[in-house]
């Protein structure tokens, strides 16, 4: 799936790799045709770092995934949905995200989230080795500085098998709540304050969405039991409009979630920040409903922290966000071609005080620097990178959505960053 803001950038070649040596031979041609670059292994990418007019190195051959006891050994091509399935077949799991076509690459290389983490944390928390070609065709097995870094920080290469540590599979009760517009701040200002007490297995999401003419509002996630579930809603202190739960193994209850995929022609534009301590619920939803133009979606999207996801030092990774209460991603979604309008950018600028300053990586904007998804982890990062790929051949911080240059053989690295 291409996200239809970036369906226009066309590769002047795609080259399917199988093997670390195919990987070697298609950086070799983009060196030697002086072509802008792009790795895909998944469905997308919000900043469009997947797309470019050079070459495409594609890793979805790469796919695969092998047991061996607890440990996964998984392919940089594989996506979510293969995992899930794979790993459940002999009782086992990965704390990962609910999308079934996103790559596990990706998703690793930039923390990764989902129904699972608040209990085991981010999917790069179990990632135990890798293996990556640098730019100059090397291949290399993660030592314990480079794996810092892929724990959430980027990589200085193409990555092409990971090693995970995995769980044992459980079952899970996934349940999708509605509620009347008319208490939308209430809700928000009862699923703020009720995270921190939340069983780590609890994981409940709550998006607001305009699209008509008045918001919708929704608390997803899943709990352990149908128990879990029951106390959840009386934390939330409101009496839902619809009531859908579904109980069943963990592959199963995330396609549920997920829902059926399709095609949106329209352009998403978003903002991410991890916030410590809760938003003004009734200014940021009264800005939400405001001035909306014709044919603009807007969401505010949030995620629950907490739990693992917290326990690992800001250093232990590469990823920093350790100390959050909960992640707001706001989107706008318009008409292809066209811009959002001002609410996206004032509405940041409303909760921004209240934020870490942090953004989530998987969340990625065009241009954006690194800072702000590295925080205090940034100039490590920077020096593994440049350690690694000194020409600076993977740096896409702020790269636009047509792809980095490969600079010719000896080119300096003057300000480049991660």
């Amino acid at each position: 799936m291409v996200l239809p803001r970036f369906a226009d950038i066309r590769p002047a070649a795609v080259l399917p790799c199988a093997t670390a040596a195919d990987v070697a031979a298609a950086l070799a041609t983009a060196r030697r045709q002086r072509l802008p670059l792009a790795v895909r292994g998944g469905g997308h990418c919000f900043a469009g770092r997947s797309s470019t007019t050079g070459v495409l190195i594609d890793t979805t051959p790469m796919a695969g995934v092998r047991l061996d006891g607890h440990r996964a050994v998984i392919g940089a091509g594989t996506r979510l949905a293969e995992v899930y399935d794979r790993l459940a077949a002999h009782g086992r799991a990965l704390p990962a995200g609910c999308g079934p076509t996103v790559g596990i690459t990706g998703l690793t290389l930039g923390g990764g989230l989902g129904i699972l983490g608040r209990q085991y944390g981010l999917t790069c928390d179990s990632l135990l080795a890798a293996t990556m070609v640098r730019a100059d065709g090397r291949t290399v097995e993660a030592d314990d500085d480079l794996l810092w870094a892929l724990r959430g920080g980027g990589a200085p290469g193409v990555v092409t098998s990971l090693t995970f540590a995995t769980v044992p599979a459980p079952s899970r009760t996934a349940f999708r709540f509605g509620y009347p517009a008319a208490g939308a701040a209430d809700l928000l200002d009862a699923w703020q304050h009720a995270l921190p007490g939340l069983d780590e297995a609890t994981a409940p999401s709550l998006t607001v969405t305009v699209a008509g003419e008045s918001p919708r509002v929704t608390v997803f996630g899943a709990a352990p039991d149908d128990g879990a579930v029951v106390l959840l809603r009386r934390r939330l202190g409101q009496r839902p409009s619809a009531d859908d739960r579904h109980h069943g193994s963990l592959p199963v209850v995330k396609r549920w979630l997920a829902g059926p995929e399709s095609a949106d022609p329209r352009f998403a534009h978003l903002h991410s920040e991890f916030f410590r301590t809760t938003v003004p619920a009734p200014e940021l939803l009264e800005r939400l409903t405001a001035d909306r133009r014709p044919g603009e979606e807007r969401e505010l999207d949030f995620t629950p922290w907490g739990g693992a996801y917290n326990r690992p030092p800001a250093g232990a990774t590469a990823f920093p966000h350790r100390d959050a209460r909960f992640l707001l991603k706001q989107t706008a979604t318009v008409r292809a071609g066209r811009r959002p309008g001002p609410w996206l950018d004032d509405s940041y600028a409303l909760t921004h005080p209240y934020g870490t300053g942090g953004a989530y990586p998987n969340f990625p904007e065009p241009g954006l620097g690194a800072e702000a998804y590295y925080l205090a982890n940034t100039d490590r990062l920077r020096r593994l990178h440049a350690a690694y790929d000194p020409e600076g051949v993977f740096r896409h911080e702020t790269r636009p959505p047509g792809g980095g240059k490969v600079p010719p053989p000896g080119a300096r690295n003057r300000g480049r960053r991660t």
